[in-house]
């Protein structure tokens, strides 16, 4: 059986996208592939590079695709992407993919499967550390901030992924500097210069993060700490609405345990811990979840509880 591959897919229409497969391109010795539905593909090592027209959000499936037509069995994907913001603050960002908030049968606006969300890449914490590195070694910080993202938008995909991105207006999506440091993110934490395999990320614990806002900063201290991160939810994916019975309505439920099972399934040998944003939660909401988490069995962790 073929070795199974890590996929980067590009957004053409995407000029940060493209810039970042550009300089990959660039930097390591890449071998023109086959044509996967008619685009353009490079190997390296274990690791596909797949050229594809248009935007990836509405693009469902996409692993599953590229195994029809290749019988390459992918094992996780990497987008490399830009940010879109009204704030207009020029950022470099990773985050996990999905839309568990909403319901069974609605449509969310920008891709992906209502109520569900792909696992999320191991990755993420320790890339994270390597973007802050990448970041000062392209004198970027003070022109950029570093953040993660919470979980949001599509597209649908069965395996570990994740977004890595410059943003947030068109006048930073074309920072090819900024391209190059996040390419350098990629080629390092796929060791794609140097002998040797992709490497793993095994840990005992793996955290994922309940509350606070889009760009998670709790989160960012957890992974300044070494601990592996899966789904971020932000208070606004945790819809939560007060009634008599003490039991909130709204879709919190399902979106936590979706966080859950897909963080498990991208750590299926790590015991999956869940941390919560207190101070972003009234009274009544922390009690609900921590409740609900008791039910379900699911470890609730501070900080101290979580290092290894």
């Amino acid at each position: 059986m073929n070795e199974p591959v890590v996929l980067i897919i590009v957004s053409g229409g995407d000029i940060a996208s493209t810039n970042q497969a550009k300089s990959l391109l660039e930097k390591c010795e890449w071998n023109a592939g086959v044509l996967v539905e008619g685009f353009k593909t490079w190997k390296h090592k274990s690791v596909r590079l797949w050229w594809r027209d248009g935007g990836v959000l509405f693009e469902d499936d996409l692993d599953a695709r590229w195994e029809q037509e290749t019988e390459e069995i992918v094992s996780e994907v990497i987008f490399p992407s830009r940010h879109v913001a009204s704030s207009g603050f020029p950022c470099l960002t990773i985050h996990p993919i999905g839309t568990p908030q909403y319901e069974l049968g609605e449509k969310p606006p920008f891709g992906g499967k209502p109520a569900d969300a792909p696992p999320p890449s191991p990755r993420m914490s320790s890339w994270m550390q390597e973007l802050k590195k990448q970041a000062k070694l392209h004198n970027l910080v003070d022109e950029f901030s570093i953040s993660f993202e919470t979980t949001h938008h599509g597209p649908w995909i069965s395996v570990p992924s994740l977004f890595i991105e410059i943003g947030s207006t068109e006048e930073m999506w074309g920072n090819k500097v900024a391209a190059s440091a996040l390419a350098d993110v990629i080629i390092n934490g796929l060791n794609l210069k140097k002998k040797g395999d992709i490497p793993q990320i095994n840990s005992e614990k793996v955290v994922f993060c309940l509350g606070g806002g889009h760009y998670a900063p709790q989160p960012m201290r957890l992974s300044d700490n070494g601990i592996v991160l899966g789904h971020m939810l932000a208070n606004y994916a945790l819809n939560m609405e007060k009634n008599d019975s003490g039991i909130p309505g709204g879709t919190w439920k399902q979106a936590i345990l979706s966080a859950y099972n897909s963080t498990k399934k991208a750590n299926p040998g790590s015991e999956v811990w869940a941390y919560l944003d207190k101070k972003s939660f009234k009274g009544w909401q922390r009690t609900a979840i921590k409740n609900f988490l008791e039910e379900h069995k699911i470890p609730l962790g501070r900080t101290d509880d979580l290092l290894i």
